[in-house]
């Protein structure tokens, strides 16, 4: 099925895209570098492109994956939520009080709950996704409050290591449960073992997102924290 490797690609994308992201945070946590990660415009557009594209396929695999056995979708909503959980604990540890309380783990595993039912509604989607995004924008300071601002429509952005609200990015997560029921073309699925070594790698970290996203931050901290050991930043 053709879009099943166009999906793998996409997401095996975003995660070389997460990993280059974190590392540059990683050299700036380390003292390595000095980038701007939260103030510049550069880096907070390359943030949202990285969320934008994970939510997205996230949403055409939701819609890809509607036929699969009810205990494989459980295991995968407690996989999640057991991830989300897990990184809310490591990062309270290292970051206090800017610990995720709702990233874009916390944002899938509620997304899932929320938009699987709405599989039925097919074409609705795409005119819900879009008003959601819309919607997204919009914010009030009612909303601000860490109890509150998880659904979305705050007025400022909270002190948080990662935040993906439901509003607007379930919007992002419908447009690609829209694009995953769509038809697509019938042709033959190309054979793996032709595709080039760098294609089948993308693919392979698409198909392994998750533990990949859980596990990337880890490693990458310990390779800094051991230069760092090596070569004394001054």
């Amino acid at each position: 099925m053709p879009r099943l490797a166009y999906l793998d690609r996409g997401r095996g994308l975003a995660i070389v895209m997460m990993v280059l992201f974190h590392g540059c945070y990683d050299a700036t946590y380390f003292g390595f570098a000095h980038f701007s990660l939260l103030e510049s415009y550069f880096w907070t557009t390359w943030r949202t492109l990285i969320v934008t594209l994970f939510v997205f396929f996230s949403g055409m695999s939701l819609a890809l994956s509607a036929h699969h056995p009810i205990q494989r979708r459980r295991r995968r909503l407690f996989r999640l939520g057991v991830s989300a959980l897990l990184v809310s604990g490591v990062t309270h540890v290292l970051f206090g009080v800017r610990w995720i309380y709702f990233g874009v783990l916390h944002f899938y595993w509620l997304a899932t709950l929320i938009s699987r039912p709405l599989l039925g509604l097919r074409g609705k989607l795409l005119p819900l996704g879009l008003l959601a995004l819309v919607a997204g924008q919009w914010g009030v300071t009612a909303m601000d409050p860490r109890w509150l601002n998880w659904i979305g429509l705050a007025a400022h952005k909270p002190s948080t290591e990662d935040y993906a609200p439901l509003l607007p990015w379930i919007g992002v997560l419908w447009l690609g449960m829209w694009t995953g029921i769509q038809p697509w073309s019938s042709r033959p699925q190309s054979d793996p073992a032709s595709c080039s070594v760098p294609d089948r790698g993308i693919q392979w970290m698409g198909r392994h997102g998750l533990i990949l996203y859980l596990v990337h931050q880890p490693i990458l901290f310990a390779l800094f924290e051991l230069t760092r050991r090596i070569y004394p930043v001054r």
